[in-house]
């Protein structure tokens, strides 16, 4: 006989549909944790500790672009300039402090190396928020100019060359450690938790998923979505910016025609995985490290165990795909 309620139904499968709304809610830790397993079992030399600061290494720049790019997913936007921006800043960093001023002031020169680069990623964000919210242009188009002539500005402020470098109090942003874990990671913890405050507890945070629910009713309801347009547009070309930055002291060298190429796709992809939906109204801080983890490991994975690189953008196709279907279920 089957089971039946208090008022003589049958209770049917309940089970089995819990177990799946389950899985579904919780999909990107099920996949880190099969990952990890599978890792764990067949990666070599996956436990060591430099495996961990590799993968952190890894990790960080795409975590900390993502969390930008949920922001403006969560306003129902996209910015593909993410990957210029990342060249832009880490071509002026080297220009700096290697410049006649920089050599002869080094601590000026060092600071400006920081500032400077990161205010040229804020007007980048100015522009593109500009564009979007004041001007109406859809975001995909407003962010593709720079993504054309981000890049190039690079290359000619380098005269398209690779800028290599030896300054440890710049590469520490990309080498140093805390505690024994690379610097990097620390930083994007930090950065994780005060833009998951932002979010949660701010008015700000209420005014961003607002226009990214519904944009004509926030502007009704008296919520400023030009503002708040342009302040996530702002903090993504910044936590670019600072991701660029990274790369370039990681490798103590900039190159503009590699830094960031193709990071808007990782951003994006890194954001889907994390749970943000891409018509707008959330924005998984968190679950964007989440997805940078999982699309970072799977290619790790892949490359580990002698699988060609071509195959890890296939890896990330089937995971993007995975993720909208988790997403489109959950409205089931």
């Amino acid at each position: 006989m089957s089971a039946e309620d208090t008022t003589g139904a049958p209770l049917g499968p309940r089970p089995q549909i819990d177990m799946l709304r389950l899985l579904r809610q919780n999909g990107g830790l099920v996949a880190l944790a099969v990952i990890l397993l599978f890792n764990i079992a067949v990666t070599p030399n996956f436990l060591q500790m430099q495996t961990l600061f590799v993968i952190i290494s890894q990790v960080a720049t795409i975590a900390i672009v993502a969390m930008g790019m949920t922001m403006v997913i969560a306003t129902g936007g996209i910015d593909l300039s993410v990957g210029a921006i990342m060249a832009l800043a880490g071509a002026l960093a080297p220009l700096i402090f290697l410049s006649e001023f920089g050599q002869a002031y080094p601590v000026l020169g060092l600071s400006a190396a920081f500032s400077l680069p990161l205010g040229a990623a804020r007007l980048c964000g100015a522009f593109n928020g500009a564009l979007v919210a004041i001007f109406r242009v859809q975001s995909i188009i407003a962010t593709l100019i720079l993504f054309i002539s981000g890049r190039g500005i690079a290359q000619v402020l380098t005269n398209g060359n690779l800028q290599t470098f030896s300054n440890p109090a710049f590469s520490y942003l990309g080498t140093g450690k805390i505690l024994g874990l690379p610097f990097q990671g620390w930083l994007t913890l930090g950065i994780a938790i005060l833009l998951s405050l932002l979010v949660t507890r701010t008015v700000f945070g209420r005014y961003v998923l607002a226009v990214g629910g519904n944009e004509r009713a926030a502007e009704l309801s008296g919520v400023p979505v030009k503002r708040v347009k342009f302040g996530v547009y702002m903090i993504a070309a910044f936590l670019s910016g600072i991701a660029g930055m990274i790369v370039v002291a990681i490798n103590s060298a900039s190159d503009a025609a590699r830094n960031g190429n193709l990071m808007e796709l990782d951003a994006i992809a890194a954001a889907v995985v994390g749970g943000a939906l891409l018509q707008g109204g959330r924005a998984p801080i968190f679950g964007a490290i989440l997805g940078a983890i999982i699309i970072q490991l799977v290619k790790y994975t892949l490359l580990a165990n002698g699988v060609e690189d071509e195959v890890a953008l296939i890896a990330k196709a089937v995971i993007i795909v995975g993720a909208v279907y988790l997403q489109q279920a959950r409205k089931e």
